[in-house]
């Protein structure tokens, strides 16, 4: 008996300090969950958030220059520049190029070469229209939330009509202005008719100028400038040298011309770094005829086409860079890869130069040649710091990737919505190409640029996508 109660005490005891133990435990909980907790809890929901946030984006790339680009190829280094920093943000990225292409995000090939890589002709359109065939049929059986093309050139336009059945949201960014039927001197009339699929598509433009030179109705969704890795164009030099230089595809409308006689006119040294496509007759007679004639290889010199680390080196060692553009050029990314390296350039005011170049602090911005050689004496009032500073706190890789993001979502958000009334971008004033615009002083503003800019043209024979 003695034993039993001994033991009905313990189970009771037992019971007790069992209550007990868990009361403590129940109030440790609640303790911690209402003091403690919190900020872990709320660092996982932010993280879930941001993993909800992580898209599935697919690139067509135009299959004709390699990515990145072993020269030139703007539209090709844009998108080589996007697609890595999309990765680095954690998106799951597909890039539909040919096998040369290098990436970091996935890639999916139909061909080993880039056309042009492979000797193909501009105007051989077959191969280019396969690439984009398989993408979008592949794009078709894969989950993306987003399909992103790109309208560089001629046989870009395929895309559109091949999109019509894919249910996957997809935006277009405008890296070239229209017209794209043409050939050489040549100009049709069927960019018109394929406004019936490309109207419908939502589309980002590089520049406020090339968004307002579009004689069609495009259903634009936002301006996204370029940008660029800044840890990777950055100045090379602390001290630069006693030389310009001019930088780009050597043609009648970069002005190649009048970087020579803005330099003579300067009594500077220049040093010219570019290509000539032999497959374009204008080209080839411009150089031969406008630019070979004043190359001695002392004060004008000629050193062929440069790869990026050249460019880098380059123009870090450059007093500045000449940028006389005779044409209204979507972006002029060499303008930017110039200030990046702490380069500043001096600029006819057309195209989106006064989008890129802050006048008095990156650069210049001038109205012709001659406000040009005035210029020239001034470049070393700019501190070369605040110059590769304009570049990184406006045109960053991030900053163009973030802003890419957003415009997915938004296209995203608008295929479930009512599509919005199309609004038609009149094309500007072929009369007024021969003047450069006015707005080049002190304090022209990008904002202004779609109203108060006038001039719009595209030079013939500008297939490939711009410096």
């Amino acid at each position: 008996m003695i034993y039993s109660y001994y033991l009905d005490f313990l189970f009771i005891y037992l019971d007790l300090l069992l209550v007990t133990l868990t009361n403590f435990i129940l109030s440790c909980i609640i303790f911690m969950n209402k003091f403690m907790i919190p900020s872990w809890r709320d660092a996982k929901t932010l993280e879930s958030k941001e993993i909800e946030h992580l898209m599935k984006i697919a690139h067509i790339a135009p299959p004709w220059i390699t990515i990145p680009p072993k020269g030139y190829g703007g539209t090709e280094s844009v998108i080589y520049y996007l697609v890595e920093e999309l990765v680095t943000l954690g998106h799951d990225v597909t890039l539909f190029a040919p096998a040369d292409a290098k990436t970091s995000a996935k890639l999916v090939s139909f061909y080993p070469l880039s056309l042009r890589e492979e000797g193909v002709p501009w105007q051989g359109h077959l191969k280019a229209f396969y690439h984009l065939y398989k993408a979008v049929e592949y794009a078709k059986t894969h989950c993306f939330d987003i399909v992103h093309v790109h309208l560089s050139s001629s046989a870009d336009m395929y895309v559109f009509p091949l999109v019509t059945s894919l249910a996957t949201p997809i935006i277009a960014t405008l890296h070239t202005p229209f017209p794209f039927d043409y050939v050489q001197s040549w100009t049709g009339d069927a960019d018109k008719y394929y406004m019936e699929w490309l109207s419908r598509v939502p589309t980002v433009a590089i520049s406020q100028s090339v968004c307002a030179q579009v004689p069609h109705p495009l259903q634009f969704i936002d301006v996204v400038h370029h940008g660029l890795p800044m840890d990777v164009f950055k100045p090379m030099v602390e001290h630069p040298e006693n030389f310009l230089v001019w930088l780009g595809r050597i043609t009648p409308e970069k002005g190649t011309h009048l970087a020579i006689e803005a330099a003579k006119a300067a009594h500077m040294p220049l040093v010219l770094a570019g290509t000539v496509d032999s497959h374009l007759t204008v080209q080839v007679t411009y150089f031969e005829e406008m630019i070979k004639p004043h190359i001695d290889q002392q004060q004008i010199k000629y050193i062929g086409p440069v790869n990026a680390q050249q460019k880098i080196d380059l123009l870090s060692r450059a007093w500045g860079m000449l940028n006389p553009i005779q044409w209204e050029e979507p972006f002029g990314i060499v303008m930017l890869e110039a200030m990046s390296v702490g380069c500043p350039v001096i600029a006819i005011a057309r195209g989106a130069a006064p989008e890129i170049i802050s006048h008095g602090t990156s650069g210049f911005l001038v109205q012709d040649v001659q406000e040009m050689i005035q210029y020239v004496p001034r470049l070393g009032e700019l501190d070369r710091r605040k110059v590769r500073a304009h570049a990184e706190q406006n045109f960053s890789t991030r900053m163009m990737a973030e802003k890419y993001v957003k415009v997915y979502k938004r296209a995203a958000l608008a295929l479930r919505e009512p599509s919005p009334p199309k609004v038609a971008v009149k094309a500007r004033s072929v009369s007024a190409l021969s003047t450069p615009l006015r707005n080049s002083v002190l304090g022209f503003k990008a904002q202004e640029l779609s109203s108060s800019a006038s001039g719009a043209t595209t030079a013939s024979e500008v297939e490939e996508e711009q410096l």
